[in-house]
């Protein structure tokens, strides 16, 4: 009998890991996704990167919904693209301002 309680607990415990990690997944990534989008906008994404700066706002917008309705596989893949567009918006960003400091120097 003592065998079996533990064996239980562990089945018991595996299977909230599993329910849990749906949602935990889609937070790691929609914070990401979040932050890079924050920092994108603050580099001026919006003017130098317009393409990713959308789409990665499209994308947050998106996996909220799709989070909202539990979907948290199809949110967490959103928010994966939003946060890998939202890096290339930065490092657009950081070169057309790295550019226009250099013309400006000129």
């Amino acid at each position: 009998m003592r065998i079996r309680l533990p064996l239980r607990r562990l089945i018991f415990l595996g299977w909230l890991g599993l329910v849990g990690c749906g949602n935990t997944l889609y937070a790691v990534q929609a914070n990401s996704a979040r932050d890079s989008f924050e920092e994108a906008k603050n580099l001026g994404a919006e003017q130098f990167a317009p393409y990713e700066y959308y789409g990665a706002q499209a994308r947050i917008i998106e996996a909220r919904s799709q989070a909202a309705h539990a979907e948290y596989g199809n949110a967490a893949a959103l928010a994966e693209e939003a946060d890998k567009l939202a890096k290339i918006a930065i490092e657009k960003s950081r070169e057309a301002r790295r550019r226009d400091r250099e013309e400006a120097a000129r």
